[in-house]
């Protein structure tokens, strides 16, 4: 038992430090490409941003990439901390010798272990935030709201997810061996409720929302709503702005429930018909059916990783590797999901092409329904000149970390749909 068990953590040990190796490969291998085009705005991209601004992107992006391969390294010696120093197995013992075990017992050594474990990370979110993000002008949050935001996801978490845990241990003694596949079904069901729920009831904790005013632009997106099927309960305007200057657009909810939020800052930094071509593409989502397929995706992921889980629960083995002694369920899930992040940082390219695809989808139905690619190439322009996008990463870091295409790519497949227009690729 002891070989096996020292065999298994070697194994870990050596998945942990490959990722550790494999991501500072990646952050150093797309600095130097960076690095390779600063200076004068490369050909393709003079139309998208003026050489000081340029400049200004590839600092922002060196920038940024330091900061990723600190918080990698520390991320990684703290894991590798929590899970062979000793602590966890210690701070079990303590739960368990205090509260006895129980699913409530077991559901308060998984909550507070997350959040011990969330406590390193905070110098580094303030630094990006307060620091990195204040000197290229993009943060407007205030240190107030920063740590309400923090406190706000705690209640939520101790609210919600508290009781989640509590019923997943509790399914252990209410359906027998087969207990995660019913894991699986209530977090499937809880993932589902929320996508209703969280619009309604949790935005608002963090956002304020207002309809968007009557005029020109609200009368030119319910008319493409309309036009496409896409019937909608409402269009919302999202304060963004106190947090930051970056944008977006997304829709929230299902059938009668769903929403069109718009930051302001999109709002404010597009023209109406470059609006119009954003919610074109978000539509061209739903209208493709990607939300429902990637849901559909995750659940088996999910529905693969609980059948794992079911069969580690019952390896001693495996919580032994860690300095935990028996064969209790609450020290398997939260092991497990340390775990998981290290296996999924290796599929990653395979989630991240599938969800380029899918842009690209979403770009060609926008053009259709448009009858022209311009908005959209407008907007994707101006999107990255305002958020100062990394315009040349290195082709092995974005297939492992982009889930969108570059500009160049994006406006080369617009390009071959609409030949009339000038890309930044040169054509």
């Amino acid at each position: 038992m002891l070989f096996c068990v020292t065999a298994f953590a070697i194994v870990v040990f050596i998945f942990i430090s490959a990722r550790w190796l494999a991501q500072v490969a990646l952050e150093a291998l797309n600095r130097r490409h960076v690095r390779g085009h600063a200076g004068a705005v490369p050909e393709a991209f003079r139309d998208v941003m003026d050489e000081p601004t340029y400049n200004k992107s590839v600092q922002y992006t060196l920038a940024k990439a330091r900061l990723n391969q600190v918080e990698l390294t520390w991320e990684t010696i703290v894991l590798l901390a929590a899970l062979f120093s000793g602590v966890l197995p210690w701070l079990w013992e303590g739960f368990v010798g205090r509260f006895g075990v129980s699913i409530w017992s077991g559901a308060a050594f998984l909550f507070a272990s997350g959040l011990l474990l969330s406590l390193p990370g905070l110098p580094l979110d303030w630094y990006a935030q307060f620091h990195l993000e204040e000197k290229f002008g993009f943060n407007t949050m205030t240190p107030r709201l920063w740590w309400l935001d923090r406190f706000k996801g705690l209640l939520l978490s101790l609210v919600l997810g508290f009781p989640l845990l509590a019923l997943i241990l509790k399914l252990v003694d209410w359906t027998g061996p087969l207990w995660w596949f019913w894991a699986w079904v209530c977090v499937v069901a809880f993932q589902l409720i929320m996508s209703v729920v969280a619009p309604m009831w949790i935005l608002p904790l963090f956002n304020k929302l207002t309809p968007l005013p009557e005029g020109s632009l609200r009368e030119r997106l319910l008319k493409l709503a309309e036009r496409t099927g896409f019937h909608a309960r409402s269009i919302q305007v999202m304060d963004g702005s106190k947090r930051s200057r970056h944008s977006n657009a997304f829709f929230t909810g299902f059938k009668r429930f769903r929403k069109i939020v718009l930051f302001d800052t999109l709002v404010e930094q597009l023209g109406e018909p470059e609006v119009e071509a954003v919610l074109a593409h978000e539509i061209g989502h739903y209208q493709k059916g990607h939300i429902p397929r990637m849901l559909i995706a995750s659940a088996l992921m999910m529905l693969a990783g609980f059948g794992l889980l079911g069969y580690l629960a019952g390896q001693e083995w495996f919580q032994g590797a860690f300095g935990f002694s028996g064969e209790h369920l609450a020290p398997t899930l939260l092991l497990f999901s340390l775990l998981a992040g290290v296996v999924s940082f290796w599929i990653s390219p395979l989630a991240h092409w599938w969800s380029r695809k899918f842009e690209f989808e979403a770009d060609a139905y926008a053009a259709d329904v448009l009858k022209e690619s311009r908005p959209l190439v407008s907007a994707l322009r101006k999107l990255s000149e305002r958020n100062l996008s990394n315009l040349t990463p290195h082709p092995a870091y974005g297939a492992v970390y982009y889930s969108h295409p570059t500009l160049v790519e994006r406006e080369r497949a617009l390009a071959g749909r609409n030949p009339e227009i000038t890309t930044s690729s040169g054509q």
